[in-house]
Formats: C-alpha cells, structure tokens, sequence
C-alpha cells in the first residue's frame, strides 16, 4: 500500500508563490501516474496537474495551466507541485495522488491519496 504525505501549504499573498512537496512511501512514483487535486469545504474535488508513469507526459486543469508545474524527484521520490502568481480563487485544501493504471484528471481513477495540505491565498 502506498501511503502519500504532502506538505509545504501555508498563507501567502496573491502573486506570490510556493511549492508543495509529496512524498510516498510503499511505492515509487517513477511507476505510479501521480496528480494533484484540491478542494474547498462544500464542493467537488478539482483536478490541478497529474504526471504520467516516468514523468512522461503532463497535463494541467485549465485554471492552472501557465502558472502551475508538477515535476519528480526520483532520488527523492517526491512530488512537487510549484504555484505560481497565486491566486485568491486557488485557496483550498491540495491532495496528491497516485493511480497504478490510469493518467487521468478523474477521482475516481486514483488508488490512493495523502491527507492533504491547505493553501491559502489573501488578495
């Protein structure tokens, strides 16, 4: 079973930035599809950025797209995702993700996920 940890959330001002990390452990994210998704209180689970098995391939959710980048460390087998020009509207609780079949954008092709880590944009 592999179990994620994210961190590197905090408070931050819009236009600033910041690098969320996951790490795994029980699997190695060279072989494993690995997305991160976020979420508010009250509403659906948002897809932000995934990267394929080997870090092939990458694909980002529209409201991301220019500002957000996901990239491996295999040495460390972690995860980032680096937010930049943050916005107000990009509040909300980031959960990382790992499928062993599917480069996806969906929940439900997940297998598994960490607890999550809060970002909170002022403006």
């Amino acid at each position: 079973q592999v179990q994620l940890v994210e961190s590197g959330g905090g408070l931050v001002q819009a236009g600033d930035s910041l690098r969320l990390s996951c790490a795994a452990s029980g699997g190695t994210f060279s072989a494993l599809h690995v997305a991160w998704f976020r979420q508010n209180p009250g509403k659906e689970r948002e897809f932000v950025a995934a990267t394929s098995r080997n870090a092939v391939s990458t694909y980002y959710g529209d409201s991301v797209k220019g500002r957000f980048f996901i990239n491996t460390d295999n040495a460390k087998n972690t995860v980032f995702l680096q937010m930049n020009y943050l916005k107000p509207e990009d509040t909300a609780v980031y959960y990382c993700a790992v499928s062993n079949r599917y480069f996806s954008s969906l929940v439900e092709t997940y297998d598994y996920w960490g607890q999550g880590t809060q970002v909170t944009v002022g403006s």
